[in-house]
């Protein structure tokens, strides 16, 4: 009995702790050693229960503390994400330091902020940077250019998108860095970005190929889905993209448009007297007036005019840019129709011509289809290898809608239900036959007693030629002189008792009878 109490209380304990004890949800994750040790020296500090999972990466606390526990944990700059950041420069001497030292934890900090910033970027885990900044030499024109080095963990696989803006970011926060100069390995030794590569263009090109298509085959999935049924189309696009950047220069001439340029007029006269051949001195002087008689005069004019046109023209530039469009091919694979049949089974039946016809109208819609440049869109009917072998079922409404719990809601429910359901076990199976147990017993100390002193206390008033007990046996004893104490099962297990032990049976009878009078 002793044992049992013990075992009872301490389930029940168990039970109760159980219950009354908080809910733990996730504080941080993908902590390092140093974040980890200086966060949990402050939950200690503050008295705040907590857990340590995952070899200190992870940290729980009590579900209804959290958010304030990241508000005051950020107010005193936890978590510093691992690595060194310009932290290094908030205590340090800056009287006693030589320049080296202070360029050595200037590249430390520059490396600790960068890997803090790929690590904000979604499936990275961890990241570390390594900067290459070497110094001009002296007497030399060129500099060396800087480099970098970067090893992520990843969740998963980076998109070619994402390893990009790694790159541009670090060359952005260093000066003189340029993106092809940035390697990016992941933790399985794959490189992830060639520091080598001298054409960016090409990978540019190649993501905005590949950005195209994802975009129009979206489209294009959800403009089908919603004519077929959702999962019930599969839709495959390739575009051709021509990259060579084209500028093209033309000059066009008018004859009949001509403009006036310039205009020039030249006009000339002039007269001359016969003076009989002589020349003289008195004839060349200005101003001689001597003229006896009248002179033959020679008098001639010359008007001479030239003007100048511009023929009309236009000069026409054009620049094309990398990235056109050459040719869009679509192949769309549809499902056909289910309906139930006679049997309640599920029948297929193709779709109609005219079905697809639509949908091939729709799709050329949707991709802006042009004939001339080569387009091609395929619309074809066939049955698919999974089909579905019920009709979807609908999204619960109503109050099955408003019901709705997250994960931790329900694992605590079953966690309270498991326990529920120990309890019971436990109440029926130990405590209910524990007390029966000793109830029995109080009924069989009742029985005995009164079986017992029945026939002692009906001795005076039998006669006195009568046994005391009857030679057949306890199994011959009258209920009826019970009075009313136990019930008959009890006389019967009374019974058995007095003849599994008849020794102390009869000893406790001849005490009886021993004892005086009352």
């Amino acid at each position: 009995m002793i044992a049992v109490t013990a075992a009872l209380i301490g389930f029940f304990a168990f039970v109760i702790m159980r219950v009354t004890t908080p809910q733990m949800t996730t504080l941080f994750t993908d902590l390092s050693v140093e974040d980890s040790s200086s966060i949990i020296k402050d939950l200690e500090r503050q008295g705040i229960q907590f857990e340590i999972r995952n070899e200190g990466s992870i940290i729980m606390v009590p579900k209804d503390k959290v958010t304030r526990l990241r508000m005051k944990l950020a107010e005193g700059g936890l978590p510093k994400g691992g690595g060194v950041g310009y932290e290094v420069f908030d205590k340090s001497d800056a009287l006693g330091t030589t320049s080296f030292v202070q360029n050595i934890n200037h590249l430390r900090a520059l490396e600790g902020e960068l890997a803090r910033t790929i690590r904000a970027i979604d499936r990275i885990q961890a990241a570390r940077v390594h900067l290459v900044l070497p110094e001009r030499p002296l007497f030399a024109r060129e500099a060396p250019e800087p480099s970098a080095s970067i090893v992520v963990r990843v969740r998963g696989a980076l998109e070619a998108q994402q390893i990009r803006a790694i790159r541009h970011l670090v060359a952005s926060a260093v000066n003189g860095l340029k993106p092809q100069r940035v390697s990016i390995v992941d933790e399985a030794g794959q490189l992830l970005a060639d520091g080598a590569q001298t054409d960016p263009e090409q990978a540019i090109g190649e993501e905005r190929r590949i950005a195209f298509e994802k975009r129009m085959r979206k489209q294009v999935e959800d403009i089908v889905s919603s004519v077929v049924g959702s999962g019930r189309a599969r839709v495959q696009l390739s575009a051709d993209f021509d990259f060579n950047k084209v500028t093209q220069t033309s000059d066009k001439f008018d004859p009949e448009g001509r403009v006036l340029r310039s205009s020039q007029t030249r006009e000339e006269q002039s007269m001359t007297a016969d003076n009989n051949g002589q020349v003289t001195v008195n004839n060349e002087l200005p101003g001689n007036q001597q003229n006896n008689g009248v002179a033959a005069k020679d008098q001639s004019k010359k008007t001479e005019e030239t003007n100048n046109y511009e023929i009309s023209r236009t000069t026409k530039t054009e620049v094309t840019e990398a990235g056109r469009v050459n040719r869009i091919s679509v192949a769309v694979l549809v499902d056909g129709i289910y309906s139930k049949n006679d049997k309640g089974e599920l029948a297929y039946q193709d779709r109609t011509k005219e079905q697809l016809d639509r949908i091939a109208t729709l799709v050329r819609s949707a991709i802006g289809f042009d004939q001339k440049r080569g387009d091609q869109v395929e619309v074809v009917n066939l049955r698919f290898a999974d089909a579905p072998a019920t009709a979807p079922i609908g999204e619960p409404g109503g109050l099955l809608g408003m019901l709705q719990f997250t994960k931790d809601d329900v694992m605590y429910f079953v966690e309270l239900g498991v326990m529920m359901l120990l309890g019971l076990v436990v109440l029926f199976l130990v405590i209910r036959p524990l007390v029966k147990r000793i109830l029995a017993s109080d009924e069989v100390a009742a029985a005995i007693s009164g079986v017992l002193s029945g026939p002692a206390a009906s001795e005076e008033a039998a006669p006195s030629g009568q046994p005391l007990l009857p030679s057949g046996g306890t199994s011959a004893i009258d209920v009826a002189t019970i009075q009313g104490q136990v019930h008959a099962q009890s006389v019967h297990r009374v019974g058995e008792l007095a003849e599994r032990n008849p020794n102390e049976t009869v000893a406790i009878i001849r005490q009886w009878l021993t004892e005086p009078a009352k």
